[in-house]
């Protein structure tokens, strides 16, 4: 298949994604088990939906799910700093324990934008279950609400990525592994 022969390496297959994904939801059942309420779990559209997908079947309680959609790529390869946020939830969050759910955590501003706006929301606490973790990018320190923590698939090298939900300009979100994207691609 073609698209294949765009990657330059695979970074994470199929079965290194599947096994850390099970042993993050086992992490997040403990952490919330003894909850009266189960925590809200909020995809960023689009790049984490096969990763939310994936994490929700395996956790041990049944969870609400929502979707907000947090804009900053356009077709480019690098955040431009100022996401917008396009789709907002549809399910109150107010006086709830919010679980964020992210592809990649990069710069830190659409994070710390949508963790913001889920404050002002009402969530008593807000946590963050990236599948991927970009430090060496990190531009802005990322401020968790409440009682929130931190949950990472993987740390990301500094390279442009693709597969599992991530994409370039719509493309390659099927890829089942996580490869980096030949840069005469994208350059």
């Amino acid at each position: 298949m073609a698209m294949h022969s765009h990657i330059e390496r695979i970074l994470w297959s199929e079965d290194q994604i599947s096994r850390r994904v099970s042993e993050l939801a086992a992490e997040v059942s403990a952490d919330f088990a003894g909850c009266s309420l189960p925590p809200i779990v909020v995809g960023v559209a689009t790049g984490a939906f096969l990763f939310l997908a994936d994490i929700v079947r395996k956790i041990e309680f049944s969870v609400p799910v929502d979707f907000v959609r947090a804009e900053s790529y356009g077709s480019g390869t690098e955040s431009n700093g100022a996401p917008t946020l396009s789709f907002d939830l549809k399910v109150d969050i107010n006086a709830r324990h919010v679980i964020l759910v992210e592809d990649i955590v990069d710069t830190g501003h659409t994070l710390s934008s949508v963790i913001k706006h889920l404050k002002s929301k009402g969530a008593s606490s807000v946590s963050v279950c990236t599948f991927l973790d970009k430090p060496a990018r990190r531009k802005v320190k990322v401020q968790l609400v409440g009682e929130g923590k931190f949950y990472r698939g993987f740390e990301c090298p500094d390279y442009f990525v693709v597969g599992y939900g991530m994409d370039f300009a719509e493309q390659y979100r099927n890829l089942p592994y996580v490869g980096v994207l030949k840069p005469e691609l994208y350059k």
